[in-house]
């Protein structure tokens, strides 16, 4: 299994270098465009519960496609791999990132707040934990991994990216590098583990050990 996780770390890299370039460009944007910070954090709570849709999908539909499992297992398994892991992928590495950096940051966690979501008007919580039991219903029906992790990877990106610009105050531009870096690193290790590692660490058996690689 270390063998398969380190591949799959290795195998998405590039692809995951390629996001936080365009959140780096994202943000440059944002920068020298003045963009009000009302705007970053819209985006960010609604790349977030897409993020949640596209996690729970993946993971759901990889546990299922290798396992026999109980319906409140497989909610189970969506859950905690899309709700724990994008929170820690959009908000807990962003927020650790600029602390770090000695940036002043607000801490959010999504999936438990209760004021409401902007433009919609409904509380967050019920927004975030309901895009996870979407996404879990779609990954049970339709076993389907390859183009959800693809969009999942940068969703992810520009979710953490947003986060930085939405709760963090900054002098942005020399932390450029040290941004890169912090948003390769929120996507490349939670997504793997959500997408990838968490359900098979779940499912028993040499078929976890087995399973093509083309499908991700």
């Amino acid at each position: 299994m270390l063998r398969r996780i380190a591949q799959e770390l290795r195998r998405h890299a590039p692809f995951t270098a390629l996001g936080a370039l365009t959140g780096i460009i994202i943000m440059v944007i944002i920068v020298f465009g003045n963009v009000p910070t009302q705007i970053s954090q819209t985006a960010f709570y609604t790349l977030h519960p897409i993020h949640v849709v596209l996690s729970a999908l993946v993971t759901t539909a990889m546990y299922v496609k290798y396992r026999k499992a109980k319906i409140w297992a497989v909610i189970l398994v969506g859950w905690t791999g899309s709700i724990g892991i994008a929170t820690m992928s959009d908000a807990v590495i962003p927020y650790l990132g600029g602390a770090l950096l000695h940036i002043e940051m607000d801490f959010h966690v999504p999936f438990i707040e209760t004021s409401k979501m902007p433009v919609i008007g409904v509380e967050k919580w019920i927004v975030v934990n309901c895009a996870a039991l979407l996404g879990i219903a779609i990954g049970y029906w339709k076993q389907t991994t390859k183009i959800p992790h693809s969009g999942h990877v940068l969703l992810s990106t520009w979710a953490s990216l947003f986060y930085f610009t939405s709760f963090g105050t900054a002098n942005w531009i020399p932390l450029l590098p040290f941004v890169f870096l912090f948003l390769f690193l929120a996507v490349w290790i939670p997504c793997c583990l959500s997408d990838i590692v968490y359900p098979l660490l779940l499912i028993k058996g040499e078929a976890a050990l087995s399973t093509p690689d083309n499908n991700h």
